[in-house]
């Protein structure tokens, strides 16, 4: 069996955080075919979404996805983003929250032109569209070896 990755864990964490201080939480999701989002307001393949309680109806923080409905330009509109495709939670008023590397998607490779398949391209660290950095010198890199943990206040 297959070990739950700690991602969707700490998103509702986050979540829980800024809504107990009163914050309000920003999802930071880069859109693939797998997001159901208003196409509208995706601006260089991301979207930012204020999931704070006032904001949306029905959120439901799976550990696969983060689903809830919102209004758009007085719309209604359901949206769907797999948690894979979150690259940060935030307080909006303070900035404070944690990026996260984006996961390759789970569908099949793309063929080469020798049908052989193409490998994905590594993703490095959260793009600098987030308008909220979690601190100055930005997340731990890991080097190997022992597991160092960080402090965030």
């Amino acid at each position: 069996m297959a070990e739950i990755p700690t991602k969707p864990y700490i998103l509702r964490a986050l979540y829980e955080w800024c809504v107990d201080n009163g914050y309000t939480p920003h999802l930071a999701v880069k859109v693939d075919e797998r997001s159901l989002v208003p196409t509208e307001y995706v601006k260089g393949g991301e979207i930012t979404l204020n999931i704070s309680p006032t904001a949306v109806h029905k959120l439901q923080m799976s550990n696969d996805l983060v689903e809830f409905s919102a209004r758009f330009s007085g719309a209604a509109r359901q949206i769907s983003v797999p948690v894979a495709c979150v690259y940060a939670l935030y307080a909006r008023e303070t900035g404070h929250g944690m990026t996260f590397d984006l996961e390759p998607a789970q569908p099949a490779a793309p063929a080469g032109p020798a049908g052989e398949p193409v490998a994905a391209p590594a993703s490095g660290a959260a793009p600098s569209a987030v308008p909220a950095p979690v601190s100055p010198t930005g997340p731990a890199k890991p080097t190997g070896g022992k597991p160092k943990l960080r402090r965030v206040k």
